[in-house]
Order: structure tokens, then C-alpha cells, then sequence
């Protein structure tokens, strides 16, 4: 028996994909006048907020199954690096350029699957990796380099939530996802607020909390948590090499944002990278939902 149900994960990692930009997008917003470390404190304090009161109202615990302390705690330190490395690409690249850069993750998730976790990853699905990945670098603006170091970020942050990916995947299925999401904020939280607190430095001149910049913050951690907790019940359902095509749909996403907020509107070579990566995440979500729906036959091999 499996409790895969890879449409199910799809429509998660779908909802996922919508949601991770738009939270970009508020910490763009939130980049020019509050510090990175507020950011993330606040990215996570929050989750906490909002999810204990869930957790209780559900009688979820914090206890944690044998042998899984360990991996939740590095999935708690790759989120946070991940998280930090982001916000930093943000202050200086637009979010469908940041979000482009960073999109050879699925790539390197799909290969982590299949060589780390023993995933089967068909011909189909190679392919329609490969043509998202094509179609990623057409997204990427020919001159992103002029941008100096920082066009390096988004690189980091792929590497960092491809195994932050994989970590998951390994404790979704024996932690309820929302006491995961829980223990990784708290866990978030006790490693970063006291060093915000006793180091002013970190505070970056600290805060003007007018109604606006509270509400975005708040609008921050919200939409994380809920975006996350969306990715976490996906790879639940289904394996990381089903979903990692589906992750290239965040950056048609990310660039519609871009755009209605910030104005950022890719070129004729981007929009055509943007149309590819589309074209494959859709294929992908078309045959994961055929299959699903043929019964599978047992063979002699099985």
C-alpha cells in the first residue's frame, strides 16, 4: 500500500506556486526599509501564531516520531537559509529575474530524487524537465550578470530548498504537516530571536511600524506559512520527481506579479521561456492525472 496520490500532490504544489510569489513579493516590498533578520524572525514567528492554535484545536502534539529530530531540525536550517537567501536576491533583482535564476531547483531536485531517494524517473518526465529547464533559461534576461554577486543568490537558494526538499519528503509522510510547519517555526524562532534581540545591528535601525508595514508583515508570514504547509502536503502525496516540473509554474506566476505590482514585464525571449515552462508543467499535471485514473495491473514482475 502507498498513500501516494500524485493529483492531489499536484494541486498542492499548484497552490504552492501561486502563493511563494506573492510572499516574495511583500518581502521586496518590506527589503528597503526592514532588515533581513526582522524579516525572517517575522516570517516565522507568525507561522507559529497562526498554527498553534490549530494544532490545538486539532489535538496535534509536539512530539516527534524516533529518529526524525535530527532531520527536522536541518529542514528548519535549510528553510531559514533558503528564506534568507531569497530575501537577499530580492533587494537587488526583479522577482521574475530572481525567480528565473533559481529555477534550475526542480532540475536539481529531480536528479536528488532519482539518485539519493531511489525515485523512478521516466523518459516522459526527464524530457518535460529538460524542456522546463530550457525554457528557464530563455526566462533569464541575457544581461542579469550586469547585477554583480547577487545574481548569484537565487543559485544558492536552488541548491538549499532542493535538499530542503528532499528532507521533507523524507519526514512528510510521519509527521502531520501542520505540527511539521509548527516545530519548524518554533524551532525558526528560539535560533533567531534572541540573536535579533541582543544584537542591535541585526535590527537594522529597527522598525517604523506604521499600518502599513504591519500589515505586510503580517501578510508575509501568512501567506509563507500557508505556502509551505501547501508544499509539505503535496510531497506527502506524491513523490519529488513527479513534482518537480510543476515547480517551473512559479515562474509564470512570479512574472504576472511582477508585473501588477511592480511594473517588471519580461522581453520577447523571457515571455517565450515563460510559454515552454507552462507548456511543461501543464503536460505534467495532464499525464499524472491520466494515470491516475487507469487502473493499475498487476504484472509478473510485481
Amino acid at each position: 500500500m502507498t498513500d501516494d496520490r500524485p493529483f492531489l500532490g499536484i494541486l498542492l504544489m499548484l497552490a504552492f506556486c501561486v502563493l511563494a510569489p506573492l510572499g516574495d513579493s511583500v518581502a521586496k516590498l518590506l527589503g528597503g526599509h526592514v532588515s533581513l533578520p526582522i524579516l525572517i524572525v517575522v516570517r516565522f514567528g507568525v507561522q507559529v501564531l497562526l498554527l498553534l492554535p490549530l494544532m490545538w484545536h486539532l489535538g496535534l502534539g509536539f512530539r516527534l516520531p524516533r529518529g526524525t529530530f535530527t532531520l527536522t531540525i536541518a529542514r528548519t536550517l535549510l528553510h531559514m537559509t533558503g528564506i534568507a537567501l531569497m530575501f537577499s536576491a530580492l533587494r537587488y533583482l526583479p522577482l521574475a529575474d530572481a525567480l528565473a535564476i533559481a529555477f534550475v531547483m526542480p532540475f536539481i531536485m529531480l536528479l536528488l530524487g532519482h539518485y539519493i531517494l531511489g525515485e523512478e524517473v521516466g523518459r516522459a518526465r526527464m524530457i518535460a524537465c529538460a524542456v522546463g529547464f530550457i525554457g528557464t533559461l530563455l526566462v533569464i534576461q541575457p544581461n542579469f550578470a550586469s547585477v554583480g554577486w547577487p545574481a548569484l543568490l537565487p543559485l544558492g537558494v536552488a541548491v538549499i530548498f532542493a535538499l530542503f526538499m528532499m528532507v521533507t519528503r523524507q519526514i512528510a509522510k510521519k509527521i502531520d504537516p501542520i505540527s511539521l510547519q509548527a516545530i519548524s517555526g518554533v524551532q525558526a524562532t528560539v535560533i533567531l530571536l534572541p540573536l535579533v534581540l541582543l544584537f542591535p545591528s541585526l535590527q537594522g535601525g529597527g522598525i517604523s511600524l506604521d499600518q502599513s508595514t504591519l500589515t505586510l508583515l503580517l501578510l508575509l508570514g501568512g501567506l509563507g506559512t500557508v505556502a509551505h504547509l501547501a508544499m509539505t502536503w503535496s510531497l506527502r502525496f506524491a513523490p519529488a520527481s513527479t513534482l518537480a516540473p510543476m515547480q517551473y509554474l512559479e515562474i509564470p506566476f512570479g512574472t504576472l506579479i511582477g508585473w501588477l505590482i511592480f511594473k517588471d514585464l519580461p522581453n520577447g525571449l523571457a515571455a517565450l521561456g515563460i510559454c515552454i515552462t507552462m507548456a511543461a508543467g501543464l503536460y505534467i499535471i495532464l499525464r499524472e492525472r491520466r494515470l491516475a485514473q487507469v487502473p493499475q495491473v498487476p504484472t509478473a514482475a510485481q
